[in-house]
């Protein structure tokens, strides 16, 4: 694919800037000039138009041969300055030229100079390039020309030119979440069985949900997506659960990090939430929203301009979980500090409680190794399943095990070792002193 881009802009480059000065060309158009669109069409999913795969191809020429758009470095030499038609803009660390929306303008003028409408109809917001998360203009300044804008391609949309069919973008001031793995399988997680039906239901249509909504005509009552909040005490199985569905589904898991969403500041956290949501917009993917009561909490009646922005925060992430084409998990301790307004847009209400001695008896007997067991294996599942913990504590207690093995050298977990490591998470928990 980058050969292909690479020989076609190249080509495309010198036959523009060849036109524009009158010098000599092999062509007496850009239009002339056989461009193969198929790999491009294929990796869009779309039929382009000649302008549509011009500025493709500009769009993604910085990243894979930056050198070919040095000819936009030719000086006007009676004002002694760069061509204004060219557009272009620097980077913070690259020297080279980087191009603008004014760039593509110049290319698509060159057969026809009243094209400006065209390329600006190319940017809209509406136009699929935008909508479908492939490229888009930004960061005009105030009162600046629409098409001073910097033609930006999306990581998404450039990780496939480069080869890189699954897109997994890397946590960063842009995108503050994060992906989620899990070792464990889907029989491994233990919950209660009316929870475990509930999860099985969520699975069945993530599983079929294309199938579902069309072999009734739902489509026009149903959105795509699913939505469900998670709730219920710490380390219950909320986040593994969520994890477990994105794996048996082949779904990615990206919990979002609310510390880098939330902002003083009028605006911001909707432009931090709009990240998340468009970056996601065409991905297979399950948003995480952990401890969400924190931001998505219930609003306020008063009429201070702090109460509104809070406000306008809640509603706008009501709208884009609304519209939202994949499935968000909002996950909290406290439900009772929801804002009311969200069940309603929730396919599942699910709550996680603490496990039952059962299942905490059955969490020991897959967490101990069976290699720390042997003579004292019951009285150890006996005892350590009467103690009221979450899975996330117990987690903790066989983490102590494994240091207290490791640092007296023992190859056999003792129920007065156990016992040791119990005592020490409960004295952590406050539930002895």
């Amino acid at each position: 694919m980058t050969k292909l881009i690479l020989s076609q802009i190249s080509q495309l480059l010198h036959t523009a800037f060849s036109l524009y000065f009158q010098h000599e060309s092999e062509y007496s158009s850009l239009r002339d000039i056989p461009l193969d669109s198929d790999e491009l069409s294929r990796l869009t999913g779309r039929e382009l138009t000649w302008e549509e795969t011009i500025i493709l191809l500009l769009a993604a020429t910085p990243h894979i041969h930056p050198q070919a758009l040095d000819l936009f470095f030719i000086h006007n030499k009676e004002l002694d300055r760069p061509y204004t038609e060219f557009g272009g803009w620097k980077g913070v660390s690259h020297s080279g030229f980087l191009p603008t929306g004014e760039s593509a303008a110049f290319l698509l003028s060159i057969d026809h100079s009243e094209s400006r409408p065209l390329v600006t109809r190319l940017f809209s917001r509406t136009h699929w390039f935008y909508t479908e998360n492939i490229l888009r203009l930004e960061g005009q300044g105030a009162g600046e020309p629409f098409l001073s804008g910097k033609l930006t391609v999306s990581e998404e949309f450039l990780a496939k030119v480069l080869g890189n069919e699954s897109y997994r973008p890397d946590y960063s001031g842009d995108f503050p979440a994060k992906r989620m793995q899990t070792q464990l399988e889907w029989e491994d997680l233990v919950v209660a069985h009316h929870l475990r039906e509930d999860l099985e239901s969520i699975s069945l249509w993530l599983q079929n949900e294309k199938d579902i909504r069309s072999r009734w005509r739902l489509n026009k009552y149903i959105k795509p997506g699913y939505r469900c909040l998670f709730y219920g005490p710490p380390g219950t199985g909320k986040t593994l659960a969520a994890s477990l569905l994105g794996k048996k589904h082949d779904m990615d898991v990206y919990r979002v990090d609310l510390s880098m969403i939330v902002s003083k500041y009028i605006g911001e956290t909707e432009k931090n939430l709009a990240k998340i949501f468009d970056r996601a917009e065409h991905q297979n993917w399950i948003l995480f929203f952990d401890e969400a009561d924190a931001l998505f909490g219930q609003r306020s009646e008063g009429n201070s301009s702090n109460d509104r922005h809070a406000n306008q925060e809640v509603a706008y992430l009501l709208q884009r979980i609304e519209d939202f084409p994949g499935m968000v998990v909002l996950a909290t301790n406290l439900k009772d500090n929801m804002d009311e307004a969200f069940f309603r847009r929730f396919q599942s209400v699910l709550y996680f409680p603490m496990p039952e001695k059962q299942a905490r008896r059955q969490l020991w007997k897959q967490m101990l190794p069976s290699e720390w067991l042997r003579s004292d294996e019951q009285d150890i599942l006996v005892f350590a399943s009467e103690a009221e913990l979450s899975g996330g504590s117990m987690i903790n207690v066989v983490q102590r095990c494994a240091l207290m093995l490791y640092t007296l050298e023992k190859p056999l977990l003792t129920k007065d070792l156990f016992q040791i490591a119990m005592h020490k998470e409960l004295e952590k928990e406050g539930t002895i002193r």
